[in-house]
């Protein structure tokens, strides 16, 4: 009988370090960039590596405003500041800077800086006279923006040469055309600006012919051809 009772004991143990260990593998954290086990029938979710991700950090910085840059459709959607710096946002915010700060101003940029050392501006600020545009939804009354079928129509033809002052990016951090030494953005598709390496380079020498706008604020394109004085490749079939 006591044999009996200390195999009892044992088991009774020994099912409860059990029950414990189960617990303790039910209730652990799944590793941080692990996917876990895929459902059947399912499959298993994505896993992004952190290094993928985007990268940007809460920045301030300030500076003098040299230019403003446009897009093809003639909208301010950036600055160019004394240092060659370039402050970028979304083409509605462009009115509301306009009216605050012109250049020759000093202003205060607060965004995020990404790692192509662009600032994407959530708040422009005039340090002389603190007035302050911020990247704002649009208002619900302002007019609706054109859709993308019409949006070309006041385009004009335009050619431009000069030397690159900066490569621009997309989003993602790939090339996506040159901004001049005069001022002039010249905005190239990412597949398209691949095929010329050796001239997306500071101080490269570069042509472009394409529609845009030129108006008060600057000259912006979309380039249907693109290369060197004299030498341009077409980039869309014959579109000119």
């Amino acid at each position: 009988m006591k044999a009996l009772a200390i195999a009892l004991k044992s088991a009774g143990l020994i099912a409860i370090v059990t029950g414990a260990i189960t617990c303790a593998a039910q209730n652990a954290p799944t590793p941080p960039d692990v996917a876990p086990p895929p459902v059947a029938g399912n499959a298993p979710p994505p896993v992004i590596p952190r290094a993928a991700q985007p990268s940007t950090i809460a920045s301030v910085t300030t500076g003098v405003i040299k230019r403003y840059l446009i897009n093809p459709e003639g909208d301010i959607d950036g600055l160019l500041l004394g240092d060659n710096s370039l402050v970028r946002f979304p083409p509605h915010v462009g009115a509301s800077v306009a009216a605050i700060a012109a250049p020759g101003d000093s202003i205060r940029v607060n965004g995020a800086s990404e790692a192509n050392g662009v600032l994407h501006a959530q708040q422009v600020t005039n340090t002389r006279s603190g007035q302050t545009a911020m990247d704002q939804p649009p208002a619900a009354d302002r007019e609706r923006p054109l859709p993308p079928s019409l949006r070309g129509v006041g385009l004009v033809k335009l050619d431009a040469t000069g030397r690159v002052l900066k490569v621009t990016t997309a989003p993602r951090g790939e090339p996506d055309g040159v901004l001049l030494a005069d001022g002039t953005v010249i905005k190239l598709t990412p597949p398209g600006a691949r095929q010329f390496p050796s001239l997306l380079q500071p101080g490269a020498l570069v042509a472009a012919h394409g529609y845009g706008t030129r108006n008060r604020f600057g000259q912006s394109l979309q380039a249907t051809s693109f290369g060197t004085p004299g030498n341009l490749t077409p980039l869309y079939g014959r579109v000119d």
